[in-house]
């Protein structure tokens, strides 16, 4: 890989196939280089699929086919700055709609269980509003979500 800092994510053999969704799925991204096992491992076998190098919105990625033993968490996410409604259902159904878990406040998890929160710049613009009252509505309101609602959103920020 070329770069010199790369995240690793941890998968039970099924790297190839989560690379290959992120590809299709978001702006930026691709499936790079496939790496094959040269000898047996504890999770797999010589020829199969042990990294895949790819692009998440042109973060570099690792994907390490290391086997059961690693679960993702919450404690790791990829944050998804969207322009508009459509984009964030777009988004938000292609991870639900592929096998994944709606969660709280514009977080869900994929097929593999990696985190994403899809969060409209709206939001964040709502957040950091100056007038401290309007941001607190908005943040109320975020609180009863689960894939966040521009207009809802934007009605609170307004009272």
């Amino acid at each position: 890989m070329v770069s010199k800092n790369t995240i690793c994510l941890w998968y039970d053999g099924s790297a190839l196939d989560a690379a290959t969704f992120y590809a299709a799925t978001f702006p930026d991204s691709a499936v790079g280089a496939v790496h094959r096992a040269p000898g047996d491992y504890p999770a797999g076998k010589q020829g199969d699929v042990l990294t895949v190098e790819f692009t998440v919105m042109g973060i570099p990625c690792l994907g390490l086919n290391g086997g059961p033993g690693m679960r993702h968490s919450e404690a790791f996410s990829f944050q998804v700055a969207t322009d508009d409604q459509a984009e964030t259902d777009r988004l938000w159904n292609a991870i639900i709609d592929h096998g994944g878990q709606p969660s709280a406040c514009g977080w869900c998890k994929d097929k593999w269980g990696l985190s994403w929160q899809i969060t409209p710049r709206a939001l964040t613009a709502a957040f950091t509003d100056p007038d401290r009252a309007a941001a607190k509505r908005a943040f109320e309101a975020m609180m009863t979500m689960t894939r966040i609602d521009i207009a809802a959103i934007e009605a609170a920020r307004r009272g």
